[in-house]
This record gives structure tokens, C-alpha cells and sequence, in this order.
């Protein structure tokens, strides 16, 4: 098969590998489209340390079965699907209580570092456990579905935030994340809904998705948020960047008692200003992938209520994607997902 392998970290190439085979609880995908996710980015130039080459990336895909293990019922060839990143057990406590994303066992589709090795979909085919694996409605084409992973982790980011009617909320980081955090906030009744960035064309689209107001200047994010709500700040700042200065930005724009929704991750260490969460008794959230949200997520895609169009800059063959790579590595502006075909599936 066709697989775009990162070689080396900065340089990718088109490589013909094996097509994998399918275990007795498995199925064989044949890949219609796979997104390129930020962490693949930081991957790709070494930096988080999570794609050791030489590694298929890719985990944010859609395609059809090719072939199904012998155990596997739910799903025939040639059915329309799409899967969950995430590999659990399924038998673990955490996986039996529902919280799949924590896995004691957990491997990532894509990834390779110190403790596992998983292949993913930059590849004409790909294949996973059948249990994370959902069907895909002939309403979402391929490339939409490619970035239903980014949606079900954005609804997990915002069903820990407990929103409350007429609540207040800030979005930090109006990347892919972000600008689905917005859309999953408006979906919870969130009444406002700021956000946070310094690019103008990522705010452009924050209006369009419906952003009661947002903020462009870094310097002045807390002044203005403090401005826009009379003085008390949001009840829920859902942090969408990973770094120092956006994590001190959502403490401080929170009201007392409020809270912040840590989904950014790109910084490993981050300093704490302690006494200001422990007296103001704010919380500080963390939020992990997805657990169960992915037909919650498939049910807003295709009413509608999420909107993954705009977030598309290019759908283009795999063959292109070390190009695309570099353009998204060197943060060229007005690039948001970028959608890799392997060709092949209608």
C-alpha cells in the first residue's frame, strides 16, 4: 500500500509498506481521508517528543471497511465508517466506567514514543479494534468525517464544564480545537461566547460560527474580558493553546468559583499562579481526547448544529502532504485542517 511515512523528523516520504492484516476483532479500512492534526505538526519536527520516526502518522480519519476479522458483526465490507483515535482495552476499570480516553492500556493511532508503536492513517489502508469504530451517515462526506475525532474531543472539553443556562464563556486558541469548542458551547445553550486569538483570519471565523465578541490583542485579553462582563469574568474559559501566558489568561478571566477547561497541551510544564486558584476557588479541568461523545458528535455534524466546512483550507492527495507539512509547519496564515486522500474511495 501507499503510506506517507515520517523518515526522519522534518522529512517525509511516500514509502510502499505492507497492507496490514486484520486480527480476529478487527477491521481493515480502507482510508478515504485523514486530517492533519496539530500534533501531528509538533510531531513531525520532534517537538512533542510522540512521533519517533520512522512512523505513519494520522489519526483524525473516515474511509470503509476492506475487510473484517472473524469475530467482528457489526460492521460488512464496503460499509462507510469512521473510528475513534483512541485504542482501549474495553476491559480495564477506567474502560468499564465509561472513561475509555484513560486507559491503562491506551495507545493513540499514529503514535510512537517511548511505550508503544501504532501505525496510522496516512496510509491507503489502516486497521483498528472494531469496538472504535462508528458508522457514517451518507449525509458527512469522507473529508468532514475526517475531522470528527477534533469534534468529539471539543464536546468532551465542554461536557466537563457543566455549563449552566445564561452562562459566560471564553474560548482561548482559535485553531481547530477552539473553533469547535465555540460551536459545542453554542450547541450547550452558552448564552456568550468570547474568543481569544491573535490571528484576524481564526477570529474572522469565530464571528462566523457565532462569537458574541472577540479578542485580539494579547496584552489586553484579561482587561477586555473583565470589560465585557461588568467586572466578574466568565464562569468557564476553556484553554485551547497549551502555554503559560493563555492558561494565565483563562485564570485570570474566570469569575470566583468558576471554571477552566484545560484541552491545550503544546507546553509539558506550565507555572501555576496557586494562590489565586485556591483563593478565588477556581477549577482547573483537564480534558483528554473523547469518551463515548463520538455518536453525539456524528448526531451534530449531520444536523447541522456543528459546522466543519469553513475549518477546511484544502483537501488534497497524499502525495502532496509533505508540502502541506511544511506550510503548516512554518504557521503559514489562513491555514486551518488540512485533509490528506489516499484515493481510491469514492
Amino acid at each position: 500500500m501507499k503510506a506517507l511515512q515520517l523518515t526522519q523528523y522534518n522529512h517525509l516520504e511516500m514509502k510502499d509498506l505492507p497492507t496490514p492484516a486484520p486480527g480476529p476483532n478487527e477491521v481493515l479500512i480502507r482510508v478515504a481521508a485523514c486530517g492533519i492534526c496539530g500534533s501531528d505538526v509538533h510531531g513531525y519536527d520532534g517537538s512533542s517528543g510522540r512521533r519517533i520516526p520512522p512512523i505513519v502518522m494520522g489519526h483524525e480519519a473516515s474511509g470503509i471497511i476492506a475487510a473484517a476479522g472473524s469475530g467482528v458483526k457489526n460492521f460488512a465490507v464496503n460499509d462507510r465508517v469512521t473510528l475513534d483515535s483512541t485504542i482501549s482495552c474495553g476491559k480495564c476499570a477506567y474502560c468499564l466506567r465509561g472513561q475509555d480516553n484513560l486507559c491503562n492500556t491506551r495507545e493513540v493511532l499514529g503514535v510512537s514514543c517511548g511505550d508503544y508503536r501504532r501505525a496510522g492513517a496516512f496510509a491507503e489502508y489502516v486497521t483498528v479494534p472494531a469496538h472504535v469504530v462508528y458508522s457514517l451517515p451518507a449525509s458527512i462526506s469522507f473529508p468532514d468525517a475526517a475531522l470528527l475525532e477534533a469534534v468529539a474531543v471539543a464536546v468532551h472539553a465542554v461536557s466537563l464544564a457543566e455549563i449552566a443556562p445564561n452562562s459566560a464563556a471564553l474560548v482561548i486558541g482559535a485553531g481547530t480545537i477552539g473553533l469547535l469548542c465555540l460551536q459545542a458551547l453554542r450547541v450547550t445553550g452558552c448564552s456568550r461566547i468570547f474568543v481569544a486569538d491573535i490571528d484576524e483570519s481564526r477570529l474572522a471565523l469565530a464571528k462566523t460560527f457565532g462569537a458574541t465578541a472577540v479578542l485580539s490583542s494579547p496584552s489586553e485579553f484579561v482587561a477586555q474580558m473583565l470589560k465585557l462582563t461588568d467586572g466578574e469574568g466568565v464562569d468557564v474559559a476553556v484553554e485551547a493553546v497549551g502555554r503559560n501566558e493563555s492558561v494565565s489568561t483563562a485564570i485570570d478571566s474566570v469569575r470566583k468559583g468558576g471554571t477552566v477547561i484545560l484541552v491545550g497541551n503544546i507546553t509539558p510544564e506550565i507555572k501555576l499562579p496557586l494562590q489565586k486558584v485556591v483563593s478565588r476557588q477556581i477549577r482547573l479541568q483537564g480534558s483528554c481526547a473523547s469518551a463515548g461523545e463520538y455518536p453525539r458528535s456524528i448526531e451534530l455534524m449531520a444536523s447541522g448544529a456543528i459546522n466543519v466546512k469553513p475549518l477546511i483550507t484544502a483537501v488534497v492527495p497524499l502525495e502532496e502532504g509533505p508540502a502541506w507539512f511544511k506550510r503548516l509547519h512554518a504557521r503559514e496564515p489562513g491555514l486551518t485542517k488540512v485533509v490528506l486522500t489516499p484515493g481510491g474511495v469514492a
